[in-house]
């Protein structure tokens, strides 16, 4: 990519951000919607397949999760959550919703004192299903996230067998995301309407 192409790129991709943010503020019904997203989900070959499953846990007007949290506690499956510490992502065994309080950015957590406890800390090469949020996505799989690149670093490291499969409205897809060569494409998206197959790594 030449510097021009690259800040076209950039550009184009802050513009998608911020109409993605604006759709998914304006998006109504978010919770009967999220519902119906998880138990989408929870239906999917892949995670009947899975045993150890990452669940992301919802911030702001992200696709909600928590309310559905303990309906997956209950699968029998090994619930992970991840949570940020130093601009990375470490992960946390959930066993129960009592496990979790809100922290300083009102972001519903792990609860500090049990998150260096040994049984509670997860590898990601221990994740057999990651579910993935962002802020826009392509029907190919592509995902913009905020721009940190939190969750990049943590999928750099999964199991390459390990599906990725991204929640999302209907509003946050968008015709084409620019990418790059290091960027990495869901397996799956799961909006309201549809689960749509993507590229994957």
């Amino acid at each position: 990519m030449t510097p021009e192409q690259l800040m076209e790129a950039q550009e184009l991709k802050k513009s998608i951000r911020e109409q993605a943010h604006a759709n998914r503020q304006t998006q109504t019904d978010k919770e009967p919607l999220s519902q119906k997203i998880c138990e989408t989900f929870a239906s999917l070959p892949e995670f009947a397949a899975a045993k150890t499953v990452m669940v992301y846990i919802d911030v702001r007007t992200e696709v909600r999760t928590r309310h559905y949290l303990p309906v997956l506690l209950q699968s029998g499956k090994r619930i992970v959550v991840p949570y940020c510490v130093d601009k990375e992502l470490e992960l946390f065994h959930l066993e129960n919703m009592d496990e979790l309080a809100v922290g300083m950015y009102k972001i519903l957590e792990p609860k500090t004192e049990l998150r260096d406890l040994p049984a509670k800390r997860v590898d990601v090469k221990e994740l057999d299903l990651i579910m993935v949020p962002g802020v826009a996505f392509d029907r190919r799989g592509a995902r913009m996230g905020h721009g940190f690149g939190y969750y990049d670093k943590l999928l750099e490291h999964a199991r390459a067998n390990a599906p990725l499969v991204a929640l999302a409205f209907e509003c946050q897809l968008f015709p084409e995301i620019p990418t790059q060569a290091h960027d990495v494409y869901m397996d799956k998206i799961v909006t309201e309407r549809a689960v749509y197959l993507g590229k994957g790594r």
